[in-house]
């Protein structure tokens, strides 16, 4: 019923969608309390209370932007898009040391996969959702003989540490909450989270440089832009300096178009398991 739900959507012009999106962010607003609140807070303490207005409707169309994203023809999908610094991908991947994408949930993050993957060979970590009906429609869509999908477990570690040594390119959301014992506490947007380690451990064990990527949403529905960027932070020794490397540029990143950011994401809750900062702050 979804899939098929979806895939009517998908014959919908995409400014159509975007539209829809918009009421649809407005709708979730006022209709949840506890999703106000956290997007309220999360997107007021990065200091970006002043976009909450154009955040609310950004929601909205990443949710009904998904439709034309997974389901609508690869044509119509990739000619909404444009690229802008593929030269620096194009020389970082001439230099045989494999390339590690690291993308925030800012944007439209879905096409960036999906349009890169149609440039070069590219695998992505995977996390499977929680809801069984969206896993057939979510790993349909994502399929592509040039799209790995890198389960998130230790089989899927190996995939993307061998497409790397092998100089071929990796995806990576670094601000998505991992499980226990795969992150550490780290300082984002003033606020210790639980922070992704496997970035910083793939970089070190082959050396392959980090580059950021987004894809921007453009207004009216006309399309994205993916854009490129060098990561400039010093990663340090301990895996926390190198957890609060990576939140920076996600920061800096973020701050480049702030309303697209997924706020309402629960960024700073605690995984089962995992001893929370205040606690490890009364033990010390």
């Amino acid at each position: 019923m979804l899939l098929l739900l979806f895939r009517l959507l998908s014959k919908l012009p995409l400014p159509a969608l975007h539209a829809l999106g918009a009421a649809l962010g407005r709708m979730a607003w006022w209709g949840s309390a506890s999703y106000r609140t956290r997007l309220r807070d999360n997107i007021g303490r990065a200091g970006f209370s002043d976009q909450l207005t154009l955040a609310i409707r950004e929601a909205g169309k990443s949710v009904l932007e998904l439709p034309f994203i997974w389901c609508a023809r690869q044509e119509r999908v990739v000619a909404s898009a444009t690229m802008e610094d593929w030269e620096l991908v194009q020389s970082t991947l001439d230099a045989k040391r494999g390339v590690i994408f690291l993308t925030p949930h800012l944007g439209c993050f879905e096409i960036l996969a999906q349009v890169v993957s149609l440039r070069l060979p590219l695998t992505v970590l995977y996390r499977p959702p929680r809801k069984a009906a969206l896993k057939p429609l979510i790993e349909g869509a994502r399929a592509r003989s040039s799209l790995a999908l890198a389960p998130a477990n230790l089989s899927g570690v190996r995939m993307l540490l061998k497409a790397v040594k092998q100089g071929g390119a990796i995806g990576l959301l670094p601000d998505q909450v991992p499980q226990q014992g795969e992150g550490v506490w780290a300082e984002f947007f003033g606020k210790p989270a639980y922070t992704m380690t496997l970035p910083a451990k793939l970089q070190q064990m082959t050396g392959a440089p980090i580059l950021l990527a987004y894809a921007e949403r453009l207004p009216q529905g006309k399309g994205f832009v993916l854009r490129f960027v060098p990561f400039t932070q010093t990663m340090g020794d301990t895996p926390a300096q190198q957890a609060r490397a990576i939140n920076a540029a996600m920061e800096e990143l973020i701050a480049r178009c702030p309303a697209q950011y997924f706020w309402s994401y629960n960024r700073y809750k605690t995984p089962a398991g995992v001893t929370s900062p205040s606690t490890q702050e009364k033990s010390t």
